[in-house]
């Protein structure tokens, strides 16, 4: 169904290159992010008050990667959580009338796609923690299987030149976020398992029915071309990834929503919570980066953004570090981690909206 060689050669091939940079600038580079995301750890861990369960979960590795770098290990990522459905999809084309000539062909065009949207994202992410990507000779991954951090250098250089920021201070603040989102994971065991079953469940839900997929596509198409009741605001109609989604994949991505907005906003919450005392220049950073992701970029990047449903990511940055701030202003910081305790313990969607509720619910219970 994917050609995923061929994914990995079209985006590498199509990603923009970097900044210019010295071989021995490059060096520095590396070395600092490294430095600065061992240091990160202790900080973050000493402001949210979570730690790993076990002391050798939190000892993932912290790989510093190019565009590239980053390509390639997405698409193991991929690989590895979408396989369920491909061979889901696969089976259904192999039973149909030339089914193995058009897997054939299918997967060389969609090689192509997944490899033209990496080469569009590769450039714009500066870090990820990895939570499903399997090991590879590459890139390795923790010796129990569990997730590793990425540091893009290319981007994060790129954007501390663009926005003419403190390098230094600036790329202590990307590893403070990033290493809360490592933090999440290793302090809070079941999340994985919670995360990684509620996408195969959206997964499993797909319709793989050509038909029926066509006729989402067509709705899908229609919508986001302007049709539709009159009146209706064009920003209501929601991305295309949402359009062509059954009605139960959409109670699950507002689960999955929720859940995202919290490690986003709580990860944005924490660098800048430790920020003032590690990063001189944290307020002048934090201006800049806000004004830089509210702007985007020129008409064919916001299009993309709303294709691929990327601006309500930016969404969950916002909304989520709100109910973080929110909710540690009203019950402190052991009160908000009462949020790890189980995923009946997460936010809903409409308590990242409204905090109060999810105070109301959750500690109105008793220890």
């Amino acid at each position: 169904m994917v050609d995923w060689n061929l994914a990995v050669a079209t985006a590498t091939r199509l990603v923009r290159p970097g900044p210019e940079v010295s071989r021995d600038e490059a060096r520095a580079i590396v070395g600092e992010l490294r430095r600065h995301a061992v240091v990160s750890e202790e900080h973050v861990r000493g402001f949210t008050r979570l730690a790993p369960e076990r002391p050798e979960t939190g000892d993932t590795p912290v790989l510093v990667v190019d565009r590239p770098g980053w390509i390639r290990a997405n698409v193991a990522g991929f690989r590895e959580l979408l396989s369920p459905l491909l061979e889901k999809m696969g089976e259904r084309r192999t039973n149909l009338p030339g089914g193995s000539v058009l897997g054939a062909v299918g997967g060389k065009v969609t090689g192509v796609e997944v490899g033209m949207l990496l080469s569009f994202l590769a450039s714009r992410v500066l870090g990820q923690y990895e939570t499903f990507a399997p090991a590879t000779r590459e890139l390795p991954g923790a010796p129990d299987g569990g997730g590793r951090l990425l540091l893009v250098a290319p981007n994060i250089v790129h954007v501390e030149r663009e926005l003419d920021v403190d390098p230094h201070d600036f790329r202590l603040w990307v590893c403070l976020h990033e290493e809360t989102h490592r933090t999440q994971f290793t302090a809070v065991p079941w999340l994985r398992d919670h995360l990684e079953g509620e996408i195969q469940t959206f997964l499993s839900e797909t319709e793989v029915d050509p038909g029926t997929l066509l006729e989402r596509l067509r709705e899908a198409a229609q919508s986001l071309a302007g049709g539709g009741e009159a009146g209706e605001e064009r920003e209501e109609r929601g991305s295309f990834v949402e359009l062509v989604q059954t009605p139960a994949q959409r109670e699950i991505l507002g689960r999955l929503t929720a859940v995202m907005s919290l490690l986003e906003g709580h990860a944005d919450y924490v660098m800048d919570g430790v920020g003032p005392s590690v990063v001189p220049s944290v307020t002048e950073i934090r201006e800049k980066f806000s004004k830089r992701r509210a702007s985007g970029a020129g008409r064919l990047d916001q299009a993309l953004r709303k294709l691929l449903g990327l601006d309500a990511k930016l969404r969950q940055y916002r909304d989520g570090e709100r109910f973080v701030r929110a909710v540690v202003d009203q019950v402190g910081m052991d009160g908000f981690n009462r949020v790890w305790t189980s995923p009946n313990t997460l936010p809903t969607k409409a308590e990242i909206a409204k905090p109060a509720d999810w105070i109301a619910r959750v500690h109105s219970k008793p220890e």
